[in-house]
């Protein structure tokens, strides 16, 4: 295997013999990190981080040779604890007496209350109001000053700002500062050293600072590696900018992976990303959502919605052409996620897996109707987790709606379950699919049950 130092000669090396035959003639902020600030900020926190695992996954996508990158088991559950740490160490004695202060929607703030504790910097950081609690309440136990502001990672920062004019702070931008970067670059580099036969790595990408960190360690070790960027719908400020050219504010809506909502990607990190990165995706709130639920499954960890969307993006399928027959890495990049957010989010990816049925169905109102239709779940092989009737808005007074929440063992069992509940005279509406097409509904079948137990009366 490839030592530390044979890693960064090859990295120098790099430097080098790459270039950039469009180089503008005006300034870019892609040279504002260079493969030396990132070797030299593993050299700086080599003894205050940790050097993550790297684990083989064997049920999270069969077929694919997969390996983990457990960036999420650091002490603040984040990779952020590199890029903090990393700048915090930079800080001159001055700004070290006034503190720091940063806008943060939780994994950053994490990192930085933990280490200006063990530095003995005072720390102030702006967080939004969707922040999760379990984030919140982190920093407050480790001696930080929280203030709750904003409705976005922008509005927070903004605040951020106008507080650090008036007490003189430094200000540490999570995701677009040089020393950021380069912190989180050294993943690239560790990921390298593990498994230099790599062929491709998948990232998660919110404010941009951690794809291109990893981008440029790793293209200027590997060039000919391939870095794809996976970042949610509801949120695409960084495919927002590639489109554009340039960063720029994007509409966002609430996400899984809170920590990647992010409006507005940072000018550094995408004039380096763009360089290095060679695909981006999106992937649908129900992909992260099985993302939590199958790491949490097969590889019994439990991960944050923005530390499983590189693994989302595989589960999609949208990169089955570029992963197929290759060596792939993704970053678990965080596990700060609220206990009492993780039970909706496994019954999200249940349903995203086909293993949770809610659907309305009519039966009959008259005695044993509703016996029926528990022996027909039970003879189809399902579990019933909640019902409900609903007889008021039902124009036929001898029917009542039920709503039914079932559990099956997967997409195949809910097709054959749901033919077997029609063949057996049911008409279940499931909900998030279209409606049976079915102009009237023939409540003989539902009358039946009924019938004949009154004429055993």
């Amino acid at each position: 295997s490839y030592s530390f130092c044979t890693l960064l000669e090859q990295g120098f090396s790099s430097l080098h013999n790459m270039s950039d035959g469009n180089t503008a003639a005006t300034h870019s902020h892609e040279d504002d990190v260079s493969f030396e600030d990132v070797s030299m900020a593993a050299y700086r926190i080599r003894t205050g981080v940790m050097r993550t695992r790297m684990t083989k996954s064997t049920g999270l996508y069969p077929g694919l040779n997969l390996l983990l990158k457990h960036e999420h088991r650091q002490y603040t559950g984040s990779f952020k604890e590199r890029g903090a740490l990393n700048a915090m160490l930079q800080l001159t004695e001055e700004q070290r007496q006034k503190g720091i202060i940063a806008a943060s929607a939780g994994n950053h703030a994490l990192a930085l209350s933990y280490h200006g504790k063990r530095l003995g910097i005072p720390v102030t950081v702006v967080m939004p109001t969707f922040a999760p609690l379990a984030k919140v309440g982190k920093c407050k136990e480790l001696g930080a000053n929280i203030h709750l502001h904003g409705a976005n990672i922008q509005e927070a920062r903004s605040f951020a700002e106008d507080l650090m004019r008036q007490h003189g702070q430094q200000y540490i931008n999570g995701y677009d500062d040089a020393e950021i970067i380069a912190g989180a670059g050294t993943i690239g580099i560790e990921i390298l050293e593990e498994v230099p036969d790599a062929d491709v790595v998948v990232i998660p990408i919110g404010g941009a600072g951690l794809i291109a960190g990893i981008s440029l360690a790793l293209k200027k070790i590997k060039p000919s590696i391939t870095v794809i960027g996976v970042e949610p719908n509801n949120c695409d400020s960084y495919t927002q900018a590639l489109a554009a050219g340039k960063p720029v504010s994007a509409v966002t809506r609430p996400t899984l992976a809170d920590g990647l909502n992010v409006p507005t990607v940072g000018v550094r990190a995408f004039d380096i990303a763009r360089k290095y990165v060679d695909k981006v995706i999106t992937v649908d709130e129900k992909w992260i959502a099985l993302a939590i639920l199958r790491i949490l499954e097969t590889e019994k960890m439990v991960v944050e919605g923005g530390g499983a969307t590189g693994v989302a993006g595989i589960l999609s399928g949208k990169l089955d052409a570029d992963l197929h027959g290759k060596k792939v890495v993704t970053v678990l990049c965080g596990a700060n996620v609220d206990v009492t957010v993780l039970g909706r989010v496994i019954e999200r990816g249940l349903f995203a897996d086909g293993r949770l049925v809610q659907m309305d169905v009519p039966i009959s109102d008259r005695p044993g109707g509703l016996s029926d239709f528990t022996n027909t779940v039970k003879e189809l092989g399902c579990n019933i987790i909640e019902i409900a009737h609903e007889r008021a808005f039902i124009s036929d007074v001898n029917v009542v709606s039920l709503r039914a929440t079932l559990e099956v063992t997967d997409s195949n069992h809910k097709k054959r379950f749901l033919k077997g509940m029609r063949d057996r005279g049911f008409i279940p509406k499931v909900r998030g699919e279209p409606e049976p097409e079915i102009e009237t509904l023939d409540t003989t079948k539902l009358h039946a049950v009924g019938t004949k137990l009154e004429s055993k009366l």
